[in-house]
């Protein structure tokens, strides 16, 4: 048996740790896509968009199979999940990138993964072993590296739209690990079009109460395309995301988001015009390196 399923369980993990860091890549695409339109809408709005869209370029593949028959317990537990991953999140996140640059708020989302080895061994999900506890402290010198000079220079400008964002990533880590039992249970497919769905009709509730949704005709053709670009990404990142969690641990899977640092600073220099600092980059080296120190495992006899 162990021969049928080695190969198999190791192609599966390939696959699931390969969806993980386009998702990283996509996450730092998106949040410069963000920053295109969120001074032409507010944060509800674009959330409520982009899942929007996200929903429907997911609903033609999540009708062409059957549908699973969800039981009537997981359904009030799936649908908080997907509002506090699709909906609080991403509000969180571009309130966050109204005072943010676009690199620096990626490299705060990084530690999504961090949150969630913490929170995953904090409920018994994995082991938080020495070398994982080393990796944590290094990758938070590096996030100390790069809001050095709003934390210790005093500075509070842009201090709460950090502390947003560091929220959302909080969200991400919570949702990454309390979603796999319902992962097992049912494809990752329906899973995410059925919490998308959710957090749609909850930003669309909320939308309304604030005041109403951003008319999107209203929308210059720049930031219509990051819209429908956010939003046709994330509908189908997402959907990768749950799928490559439904493989393997939530560790393995959120430490791609190390890529998105990389990925929204090139951009941001490119699209946005965006300067980096030398402290910027440091903090970006010690956050790669804390994650590879933290999920290396070494070779030995399977645990």
């Amino acid at each position: 048996m162990t021969n049928d399923t080695a190969p198999s369980r190791r192609y599966s993990s390939s696959l699931a740790i390969a969806a993980a860091a386009l998702v990283g890549v996509q996450v730092g695409a998106a949040t410069v896509a963000s920053r295109f339109a969120l001074p032409e809408t507010d944060p509800v709005s674009l959330g409520f968009m982009r899942y929007l869209i996200g929903a429907l370029s997911l609903a033609p593949f999540v009708l062409a199979q059957p549908l699973p028959r969800f039981r009537r317990r997981d359904l009030l537990p799936m649908a908080v999940l997907g509002i506090i991953q699709f909906a609080v999140l991403i509000v969180l996140l571009n309130i966050g990138l109204r005072s943010v640059p676009a690199g620096r708020a990626a490299l705060l989302f990084s530690a999504f993964p961090l949150l969630t080895m913490l929170l995953a061994a904090g409920l018994g999900r994995e082991r938080l072993t020495t070398r994982k506890t080393l990796g944590v402290a290094l990758t938070m010198i590096g996030v100390g590296m790069a809001l050095g000079d709003r934390i210790w220079g005093g500075a509070a400008i842009g201090l709460q739209g950090e502390l947003a964002v560091l929220g959302a990533a909080l969200c991400g880590a919570i949702c990454s690990v309390l979603y796999r039992p319902y992962l097992q249970r049912y494809p990752a497919l329906a899973v995410s079009g059925f919490a998308m769905l959710a957090s749609v009709v909850f930003l669309a509730v909320v939308g309304v109460i604030c005041g109403g949704i951003t008319n999107p005709l209203t929308l210059t053709p720049l930031a219509a395309g990051a819209v429908v670009f956010t939003g046709v990404s994330s509908g189908f990142a997402y959907f990768i995301l749950l799928w490559a969690l439904a493989q393997t641990t939530p560790t393995r899977v959120t430490v791609f988001q190390a890529l998105a640092p990389i990925t929204a600073t090139g951009l941001g220099i490119l699209l946005l015009g965006e300067s980096v600092s030398g402290r910027f980059i440091a903090g970006l080296v010690a956050v790669a390196v804390g994650l590879v120190v933290a999920l290396h495992e070494p070779k030995g006899p399977a645990a």
